[in-house]
């Protein structure tokens, strides 16, 4: 733990996440907070996935709102995924699996095995966010998307959608040439269970040093 110098405790109260005219979840706000006064993402850009609301906010490295969108998420509600379900055929993956796993992850873009590109959040487990697919046609997808309640917003084997116009005009352009931290809240258990996070208003009299950021892949 890094000692604060003289005089730099208030600033460091005043570290916050800038959402602009943006309404988030008190969840997503907490963590959005804790990231940008804690420096937890390390001098990268960031995502916050809100499962609860079927939203993923787009941050830029300094806390500063770039765009939010709707998304639509795994069937199964749930914050783990099963073991081996990266390596398992799609066929064989039950509806009760096919959750959107919680946590903390280093995201970078690259392409599927058709060269289409996306955001891996998860590669082990096969979890990315990408444009909106068309599905079968009676998942509706795009439908789901722009209806106004989130109650239609699980329909995926656990990646995450999102509309076309926000992925290439925010979320390719935000990845592109460098890592980012997404977080994916939890609907199952609590947010700072999840990441240890605190109240920027609890905050202690001592904050973490970052380590360096890796470099982008």
């Amino acid at each position: 733990m890094a000692n604060l110098p003289a005089g730099s405790l208030a600033s460091s109260h005043s570290r916050r996440a800038h959402f602009g005219q943006e309404r988030a979840s008190p969840e997503a706000s907490h963590i959005a907070d804790w990231v940008v006064h804690s420096g937890d993402n390390q001098g990268m850009p960031f995502m916050i996935v809100d499962k609860v609301h079927a939203k993923v906010l787009m941050f830029n490295a300094d806390g500063r709102l770039q765009a939010a969108a709707p998304a639509l998420l795994g069937l199964a509600r749930g914050d783990d995924s099963v073991p081996g379900i990266g390596e398992r055929k799609m066929s064989t993956i039950r509806p009760e699996e096919r959750t959107t796993p919680a946590g903390r992850f280093v995201a970078s873009l690259a392409p599927d095995i058709h060269g289409e590109e996306m955001l891996w959040v998860d590669y082990d487990t096969a979890i990315s966010l990408h444009r909106v697919v068309k599905g079968k046609p009676s998942e509706q997808r795009a439908q789901r998307l722009n209806s106004a309640t989130t109650d239609d917003n699980r329909v995926s084997y656990g990646c995450i959608n999102v509309p076309v116009n926000f992925y290439e005009k925010v979320v390719s352009p935000a990845f592109t040439g460098t890592n980012g931290i997404v977080y994916v809240l939890p609907e199952t258990r609590s947010a700072r269970d999840v990441f240890g996070s605190y109240d920027i208003t609890d905050a202690p009299a001592t904050v973490a040093s970052s380590p360096a950021a890796p470099s982008a892949q």
